[in-house]
């Protein structure tokens, strides 16, 4: 890594762990609930304990009067829920429009064993080239879809994982496989901090669940967008997330010091 590699990756974590909130899904879903007044969803993540936040580049001049001195990551691919397929992302950006955003690290979607994974798979390997020229970490989120790819297959995400690091990113995100003992093939299967997705929203504690398990199986935080962002109150659920990350909390302590029910 160089120095302004390092130096950014200090920018949108806390001590080489990551309390990442994507609200790139303007693109895929519309203006959902949590993203038509973004501005107010993103001072409360991030005063909640959220170490960066994630658009795509329009949004640049939404969030920085709003993110509180936190880390800010550029997503450069996406596709829509209303398009002929959802797992055909495009590109919609390159490391120099996100640098001219104010971006402090760049983020790349592929979907390792779909049938677009040959076209992201060497989209994913320009943008780490072009990303290390700058100096931009890269965040790839690489997920195990496909026709014939179970999701939460263990081994699938591992291959996952492996492929990111292959190709020069500098963290990854992934599906969690949905238990700590099955997640530390995955973690282990790199060296890049690993973090999970968050995917549609489940109850508090089964959000801080997922977070604790997958920290336990040597993952290195999360980048959650809807458990977090479309919560009733994401300031809450973010510390509740930043308390297992950051703090080591378990489930029940990390909960209640957010000020969240815990459901029996």
């Amino acid at each position: 890594m160089t120095t302004g590699i390092d130096a950014r990756l200090d920018r949108i974590g806390t001590n080489d762990s990551y309390v990442i909130v994507p609200m790139d899904h303007g693109i895929t879903l519309g203006a959902v609930d949590g993203l038509k007044d973004i501005e107010s969803t993103i001072d409360a993540v991030t005063r909640g304990g959220a170490d960066a936040v994630l658009t795509q580049k329009g949004v640049a001049p939404r969030v920085h009067e709003h993110k509180n001195g936190k880390g800010y990551i550029v997503h450069l691919n996406g596709s829509t829920s209303i398009g002929p397929d959802e797992n055909d992302k495009r590109l919609t950006g390159t490391v120099e429009e996100a640098i001219r955003a104010g971006a402090d690290a760049v983020s790349f979607h592929i979907n390792v064993g779909s049938n677009h994974e040959p076209d992201q798979l060497t989209q994913l390997s320009e943008v780490t080239a072009t990303a290390r020229r700058f100096g931009i970490p890269v965040l790839a989120m690489a997920y195990a879809r496909g026709p014939d790819v179970d999701p939460e297959d263990p081994e699938a995400l591992g291959h996952a994982v492996r492929l990111a690091e292959e190709l020069g990113a500098d963290i990854v995100k992934t599906g969690y496989s949905g238990d700590a003992e099955s997640f530390e093939h995955v973690c282990e299967s790199t060296r890049l901090p690993v973090v999970i997705a968050g995917g549609s929203r489940g109850t508090d504690r089964e959000t801080i669940e997922m977070v604790r398990g997958a920290m336990d199986a040597g993952g290195a935080g999360v980048s959650m967008g809807r458990s977090i962002f479309q919560h009733e109150n994401p300031e809450a659920i973010a510390n509740a997330v930043a308390g297992v990350v950051h703090h080591d909390l378990p489930v029940e302590e990390a909960l209640a010091k957010a000020g969240l029910a815990i459901e029996a």
